[in-house]
């Protein structure tokens, strides 16, 4: 399957996640700035409406369980910029089994 098609899905699964406060997908808000594929990896960027929002880390997690449901995903690595708790929330997200 070619790169495009799987950012494609890639995408298709993240606009079904809702922010839990507008109750719209994080792909329509712009918080999911962006979308690289490698091998079977995936890397995904997620900048919050705020620096304190204290829903991105569900909204990243689910984000990682979503994408890890395509097959053509073994390991989606989820990376929360511009919150004041970015580092501790991309090592629980990112944290290997």
């Amino acid at each position: 399957m070619a790169e495009a098609e799987i950012k494609q899905q890639i995408n298709d699964k993240l606009a079904r996640i809702a922010d839990p406060h507008m109750g719209i997908s994080i792909v329509d808000m712009g918080l999911v700035q962006n979308v690289e594929v490698e091998d079977k990896n995936a890397k995904i960027t997620i900048k919050p409406t705020n620096p304190g929002c204290m829903s991105v880390a569900n909204i990243a997690m689910a984000a990682k369980l979503e994408v890890e449901k395509l097959d053509e995903i073994d390991l989606a690595e989820i990376t929360v910029i511009d919150h004041m708790m970015a580092d501790t929330i991309n090592e629980m997200i990112n944290k290997e089994e």
